[in-house]
């Protein structure tokens, strides 16, 4: 008899969380192993037990996913890890996989995709959905044709979301153990990177380029109300 897959949940929503471990649970080949509600206890818990397979939350407290992610695979590389997000979030997919990430399903794919997604990537192969795969595909092809927001690096990525969810600098340090002065240092480098005149046109980019899923290829400031368009 063939042993079974052993999976780890990490997701910071708990009704998320039982739902997942009852779909695994009710797999013959499959058992849970451990959940964590947050990215700091999926770390631990991960590197502890040494599952067969991760489900990792791409928005998490303490540590999101992506962060999960680096850090497991520095110690675990040959684990496999799936990403799961309530939105295709086209910066995250890719940045995801670039770092190990062995697949990427939505949270409202679950029900149908879940049990598939762990014995692919359990028996080594990439579990993408098609228009995933498809968004990926184009990133690969567009090669040096990047968008602005392209040139952040992962951490200035995630300060930015941060930003445009209306959080302060303070409350962004706490929520990855920096100091306010470099939160505020990356602030002035999203700056930069992105062209843009002050702090106020950085929700604009980032609910336009990740949430609307808009092509951005440049900036371009309206002769009227100064916003930043993203086209």
């Amino acid at each position: 008899m063939n042993s079974l897959i052993k999976v780890i949940i990490a997701d910071d929503h708990y009704i998320m969380l039982e739902g997942l471990k009852r779909i695994i649970e009710e797999c013959p080949d499959m058992e849970v192993v451990g959940t964590a509600l947050d990215g700091k206890e999926a770390i631990k818990i991960i590197l502890g037990k040494k599952p067969d397979v991760a489900i990792v939350d791409i928005s998490m407290p303490h540590y999101d996913g992506l962060e999960v992610v680096d850090m497991i695979k520095k110690h675990l590389p040959k684990l496999p890890i799936l990403i799961l997000t309530m939105h295709e979030e086209e910066q995250y997919v890719f940045r995801a996989i670039k770092i190990g990430a062995m697949g990427y399903i939505t949270k409202k794919a679950v029900s149908t995709q879940l049990v598939d997604a762990i014995r692919k990537v359990h028996a080594g192969k990439r579990y993408l959905p098609e228009d995933v795969a498809e968004v990926i595909a184009l990133k690969i092809a567009q090669g040096k044709n990047k968008s602005p927001i392209d040139l952040l690096s992962t951490r200035e990525l995630q300060v930015l979301k941060r930003i445009a969810l209306g959080q302060t600098n303070r409350e962004i340090a706490e929520a990855y153990n920096l100091s306010v002065k470099t939160i505020d240092t990356y602030r002035q480098r999203i700056l930069k990177k992105l062209k843009l005149r002050n702090n106020g046109y950085l929700p604009f980019c980032y609910f336009f380029k990740i949430n609307l899923n808009l092509k951005c290829k440049k900036f371009s400031y309206t002769k009227i109300t100064n916003i930043p368009l993203l086209i």
